[in-house]
């Protein structure tokens, strides 16, 4: 006989009664496992063409920029940089300083990575605020031990008419364009690579390109905000192409991490910027 009434309800199973709380805390984990170890490998090709329109630039000029390696050796990150570097066949490759994984970091490690770039006008390296903060003896010695070309408040001819101009780093160097600059021929194509973008504000209507690094493009991005930090010497600069008094500046978003090592929304960039005839 049926009486009406219903047999007594147990409660809700733990997962169902915490269901928000669950889904919440799978999207953290997510997300943390994305900017720990996906998107710090997940190396973007960005390319460029800029017509320069100067008797210097006679054949096409490709040129690499890697800035901020904070490299600890060859590791996944680094074995992908160099296939890259391997499949687009630069001509040049300009490193605009912190390889160093941290202000005491280890140069052998460094070695190890240097080892393996080659670009058939060289391999140029100038300070970032890393190699500021710890010098290392024997600097130069070290340099040509790695094939790697040093140049802090120097010049170089890459090709007749190109010249290279590498300075020390603005935030914790001592920067000096007016001696970098001297003897380079009026009407050259003048490249000027320093690691801090605001020396920009420094040297703007003075040199045709400028290629700097060092805001890791913010390295941990949210949607529709501006990064919480940048390092002291990235002004008003984050990432990608600015223009001042006709100098041309690309500020690349870097290959390595620095403080946390995480990325998330910005990921690690390898930069080409051809100049054409």
């Amino acid at each position: 006989m049926n009486t009406g009434t219903q047999p007594p309800v147990g409660p809700a199973p733990w997962w169902r009664r915490h269901r928000a709380a669950l889904v919440i805390f799978g999207v953290i984990v997510a997300l943390g496992i994305d900017a720990a170890w996906i998107e710090p490998y997940r190396i973007q090709v960005t390319h460029y063409t800029i017509h320069a329109g100067s008797e210097g630039i006679q054949t096409p000029l490709k040129i690499a920029q890697l800035s901020d390696l904070h490299t600890r050796g060859l590791g996944r990150r680094e074995r992908k940089m160099l296939a890259i570097l391997a499949a687009e066949k630069p001509d040049v490759i300009l490193i605009t300083g912190d390889t160093l994984a941290d202000p005491f970091g280890d140069y052998a490690a460094c070695m190890e990575v240097y080892k393996q770039i080659h670009a058939p006008l060289g391999v140029w390296f100038v300070h970032g605020n890393w190699e500021n903060l710890e010098p290392m003896k024997r600097e130069r010695q070290y340099y040509r031990e790695a094939a790697v070309n040093l140049l802090v408040n120097q010049n170089h001819e890459l090709r007749p008419g190109v010249w290279l101009i590498g300075l020390d780093d603005f935030s914790f160097g001592r920067p000096e364009f007016n001696a970098a600059s001297r003897s380079i021929p009026r009407g050259a194509y003048t490249i000027a690579m320093f690691h801090s973008p605001v020396y920009l504000d420094q040297i703007s209507g003075k040199v045709n390109l400028c290629l700097a690094g060092h805001t890791h493009g913010g390295q941990v991005r949210l949607p529709f905000i501006h990064p919480f930090w940048l390092p002291y010497g990235s002004g008003r600069f984050l990432e990608g192409w600015y223009e001042e008094k006709g100098t041309r500046m690309y500020v690349s978003r870097g290959v390595g991490m620095s403080n946390i090592p995480v990325r998330f929304l910005c990921r690690p960039e390898i930069d080409f910027v051809t100049l054409e005839p």
